[in-house]
């Protein structure tokens, strides 16, 4: 699913696809927000971590799971 994080004073946003659910992405930025932790940490598909510091966090936008096409086909 792809991810996309805004972060104060940056002038782009950080995207990337994790394997993670929404609901372990959103529980994940719901702690950093609310305190229990100061960084928000995610892994992405290739195993790498992103730590974004949770008080510069603008926002987090959680897309739908993609679906990768292979073949032609019509589109």
């Amino acid at each position: 699913m792809e991810v996309k994080i805004g972060v104060q004073h940056a002038p782009r946003e950080i995207v990337l696809e994790s394997g993670q659910s929404a609901e372990d992405v959103e529980r994940a930025v719901a702690d950093a927000l609310g305190g229990t932790s100061k960084l928000l940490s995610l892994t992405d598909d290739k195993g790498r971590k992103v730590l974004v510091p949770a008080d510069r966090i603008a926002y987090v936008e959680i897309g739908e799971p993609t679906v990768r096409r292979v073949g032609f086909g019509a589109l």
